[in-house]
C-alpha cells in the first residue's frame, strides 16, 4: 500500500488500539536462544527454534497485516542480533514522537542502531533516550496516560525522563514481577474500555487502578505462558491473537472483538508474541 504524501513522514500513536497504518517488523532470520533471558526461553532452551518454521510464520503474520491495509516496514536483520524479531523493544511512539530505546540486555544492545539508521535514511525525526534503560515492551499508551513497567529492562529514571519530556501526559510507573520480562506480557489495553491482565504479576494497588479504568479480562497462568496478553490491536476492535489462547480469544469475541488468529508459536518460544514483534509508528483515529 502507499501512504499519502501528507502522512509520509508522520509519526502518531496515542493509543494501543487506534487504526494501525504503519508498523516496523524484522524477520527472525537469525533467531536463536543464545542467552536465556526469560522464563519462556528457559522452557524451550533445549528444544530450540526451528528457523524455517519461524520465518514461514512471520511471513504469514506480515501478509495478514498487509491484507488489512497496513504498511509493513522490514528492518534489515543481522546475525549478531538474535532477538531482532522483537522490534517493539527498540523504540516506541508516544504522541507524535518516536523514541529510540536504551537497551539494558547485552544480547540486545546495538539493535537500536538499526532502527536509528532507518529513521535517518527515511527522513523521520526521533528522540534518543540515552543513559536511562527503557524498552518498548514496558511502555503502553492510552490517551493522556502512559504506563511504564518497571522491570529488569526499564527503570524509574527512564519513567521520570519521559514525564519531563511529555508534560502533557501522565506517566504512571507500574512495578511488576520481573520474571515476566515486560509489562506487555502481563497487561495490555485493547480498547478504551477493555484490557487484558495477568493479576498474579501485579500489585494490588495497580489491580485496583486498572479495575477502575477498564473492564479486565483476566488471563490464566497457562495462557499467560503462551502470551495471551501480548495481542496486537489494529483498530476497529480487530485483534491479532494466537489460536492456542482459546479462552482469551473467546472472552474478546464475547465483548465484540474480531479476533484474527495467526500462528506464531515458533516465535513465542523466545518470549514474545504479536505486540513484541511490532513497532507501530502511525495509528489514526477510527472514523
Amino acid at each position: 500500500m502507499t501512504i499519502s504524501s501528507e502522512m509520509e513522514h508522520k509519526t502518531v500513536c496515542f493509543t494501543e488500539y487506534d487504526t494501525l497504518k504503519r508498523v516496523i517488523l524484522c524477520q527472525p532470520q537469525y533467531m536463536t536462544i543464545r542467552d536465556v533471558i526469560n522464563e519462556t526461553q528457559k522452557h524451550f532452551k533445549n528444544e530450540g527454534i526451528h528457523i524455517e518454521r519461524a520465518l514461514e510464520q512471520h511471513e504469514n503474520f506480515v501478509q495478514t497485516l498487509r491484507s488489512h491495509g497496513i504498511e509493513v516496514i522490514l528492518l534489515p536483520y543481522h546475525k549478531k542480533y538474535p532477538e531482532q524479531v522483537f522490534t517493539r523493544d527498540i523504540g516506541f511512539t508516544l504522541g507524535e514522537t518516536v523514541f529510540v530505546a536504551d537497551m539494558a540486555s547485552d544480547v540486545r544492545q546495538g539493535e537500536e542502531n538499526v532502527l536509528r539508521q532507518w529513521l535517518e535514511d527515511e527522513g523521520f525525526s526521533y528522540y534518543n533516550i540515552i543513559g536511562d534503560h527503557i524498552e518498548g515492551g514496558d511502555v503502553i499508551i492510552d490517551g493522556k496516560t502512559i504506563y511504564v513497567g518497571l522491570s529488569n529492562r526499564t527503570n524509574q529514571m527512564a519513567a521520570d525522563h519521559l514525564q519531563r519530556l511529555l508534560s502533557s501526559f501522565e506517566v504512571k510507573a507500574i512495578p511488576f514481577k520481573e520474571r515476566y520480562l515486560h509489562l506487555d506480557c502481563v497487561f495490555n489495553v485493547v480498547s478504551p474500555e477493555v484490557a487484558l491482565i495477568y493479576p498474579e504479576a501485579l500489585t494490588e494497588e495497580d489491580m485496583k487502578l486498572f479495575g477502575s479504568r477498564y473492564e479486565l479480562i483476566e488471563v490464566s497462568k497457562e495462557e499467560q505462558f503462551t502470551l495471551g496478553t501480548n495481542v496486537l490491536s489494529i483498530g476497529n476492535k480487530r485483534v491479532l491473537s494466537l489460536p492456542v489462547n482459546k479462552e482469551v480469544n473467546k472472552q474478546l469475541r464475547e465483548r465484540g472483538f474480531e479476533v484474527i488468529e495467526v500462528d506464531i508459536t515458533e516465535i513465542i518460544k523466545s518470549g514474545g508474541s504479536f505486540r513484541c514483534c511490532t513497532l507501530p509508528i502511525l495509528r489514526t483515529k477510527e472514523q
